[in-house]
């Protein structure tokens, strides 16, 4: 009779051989194609580890590096995508390499791919999308000094508007008002700017090179798409949802996950896999292949005192 220790192990052990095996079955639904899965466990950890920790970042790179190792890649790939997004300069290197190692590629996103991962799902020939889908807005987020998140566009209208009502009003209580906010973020001004010029030449050029290649006009779909995305006063919130038929209406090359009812399945079993093995372990992130190779990085959870009630 085994004991605890030895059923739980056979369980966790079910788990990763089922995830890998549903990861080839996506493959051979997809003509043969590799196939990578790159996670993130942001919905299970998102109150008990670091945020960093569940961000794509530049280290990721490595992961991908090591998942397309002895692939044969003239087969095509399909991405799978689940991430809260990351840093912005981390999404150059990643796209850029795995352009140079496929000419054919697809992102499928089970549920979500927000910000740095909507990028990257841009740079796909088009991305699959269920009814439950969704990408994000691409304007990028910016550190302040005291370690806030906020978005690039945000600085710099706030920066604008201090400026414009200084020099409108031109008396000593609106500008002692507004000092704290220009010696916060005076200095990070220019930057925002170029980031977001930034953010929106990139998807544009990957808009271009992939999605609509062959295409006449393709400079104007692509810049179309990417200023849609990059719109704060439209989307709002950094969070909003872009559901697929929202990506469609402006353009966006999108692929019904229903359409396929065997891929449906199989996309949603390696996303409820994956969202256990996050349950089960300490890992934080994961990058998977269809050949059983994983890139795992773990964190120890923190108490979570700061769970909101």
């Amino acid at each position: 009779m085994p004991s605890w220790n030895e059923i739980l192990l056979d369980v966790d052990s079910y788990i990763k051989n089922k995830f890998i095996q549903t990861l080839g079955e996506i493959g051979k639904l997809r003509d043969g194609r590799n196939v990578i899965f790159y996670a993130s466990a942001f919905l299970q950890k998102q109150y008990t580890v670091p945020a960093y920790t569940l961000m794509l970042t530049m280290e990721d790179i490595n992961g991908f590096m090591s998942m397309v190792h002895q692939m044969d890649c003239t087969k095509g790939l399909t991405l799978l995508l689940h991430t809260p997004g990351g840093e912005m300069r981390a999404v150059q290197p990643i796209v850029e390499y795995l352009h140079s190692k496929f000419d054919s590629m697809e992102a499928i996103v089970p549920t979500y791919a927000m910000s740095a991962g909507t990028v990257i799902s841009l740079a796909a020939d088009y991305i699959i999308m269920g009814k439950h889908s969704q990408l994000g807005p691409i304007d990028p987020q910016m550190f302040l000094p005291n370690g806030a998140s906020v978005s690039a566009d945000s600085v710099k209208k706030q920066f604008e508007k201090a400026i414009e009502e200084i020099s409108k009003k031109k008396d000593r209580g609106t500008m002692l008002a507004w000092t704290p906010v220009i010696t916060q973020i005076g200095p990070l001004y220019q930057e925002a700017e170029n980031v977001l010029k930034y953010s929106s030449d990139i998807v544009k050029n990957y808009l271009m090179a992939r999605m609509f290649r062959d295409e006449d006009n393709a400079e104007t779909k692509a810049k179309k798409i990417a200023e849609f995305f990059k719109d704060v006063d439209k989307h709002l919130s950094h969070s909003r949802r872009i559901d697929k038929e929202v990506a469609k209406q402006v353009g966006v090359k999108i692929i019904d996950l229903e359409s396929d009812q065997e891929l449906q399945d199989a996309v949603l079993t390696a996303y409820h896999l994956i969202s256990i093995i996050f349950e089960r372990t300490t890992s934080t992130k994961i990058l998977a292949n269809h050949a059983g190779k994983m890139w795992i990085k773990t964190h120890i959870s923190l108490p979570s005192a700061g769970k909101p009630r």
